[in-house]
C-alpha cells in the first residue's frame, strides 16, 4: 500500500478528494492488496461506476449484442462473458480505473498487478452485472 509519510502531489491530492467516502469496517494492514481493495479499488470503482457502465453499454452497441432484448439473467450472463473474454474491454476497464490512481497507487499497483487487476474485474463484474437495467438504458435506440 502507498507510503503514508510521502507528501501528496496536488493532482494526487484532487484525485483522493474526488472519492466518494465509503464505510469499511475492517481492514488489513496497511501494506495488503486487501487493503488497497478497500481503500482504493472501491471508492475508485464508485466513482467511475457512470464511466465504467457507459463504457460497457458502448461496447455491447459496438459489437451489436442483443442486450436489450435479453431478459435479466442472460444480461447478466452477458456482461460476465464480456468481461471475462473480451481482452479489449477489460483493459479499457483496467485502465479507466487506474487513471485514477495516485502516484503511491500506482506503485503500489505496479508491484501487484496480476492480482489487483483480477480483483478489479471481479468488482467490476458484480458492479455491472448489479445494473444491467442502466446498461440497457445508456444504450441509444437503433
Amino acid at each position: 500500500m502507498p507510503d503514508s509519510s510521502t507528501p501528496l502531489t496536488a493532482p494526487d491530492a484532487a484525485l483522493l478528494a474526488l472519492r466518494p467516502a465509503l464505510s469499511i469496517t475492517s481492514l488489513d494492514a496497511a501494506d495488503t492488496v486487501g487493503s488497497f481493495l478497500h481503500l482504493t479499488l472501491r471508492p475508485v470503482l464508485k466513482l467511475q461506476n457512470q464511466r465504467l457502465l457507459l463504457v460497457v453499454a458502448d461496447f455491447v452497441q459496438d459489437h451489436h449484442i442483443p442486450f436489450r432484448g435479453a431478459n435479466a439473467t442472460e444480461q447478466q450472463r452477458m456482461v460476465l462473458e464480456l468481461l471475462t473474454r473480451n481482452t479489449k474491454l477489460r483493459y479499457t476497464i483496467i485502465g479507466l480505473m487506474v487513471g485514477m490512481f495516485t502516484t503511491p497507487e500506482l506503485a503500489f499497483y505496479r508491484e501487484h498487478r496480476a492480482e489487483l487487476n483480477r480483483r478489479l474485474l471481479e468488482l467490476a463484474v458484480r458492479r455491472v452485472q448489479d445494473q444491467t437495467p442502466e446498461v440497457a438504458q445508456l444504450l441509444t435506440p437503433a
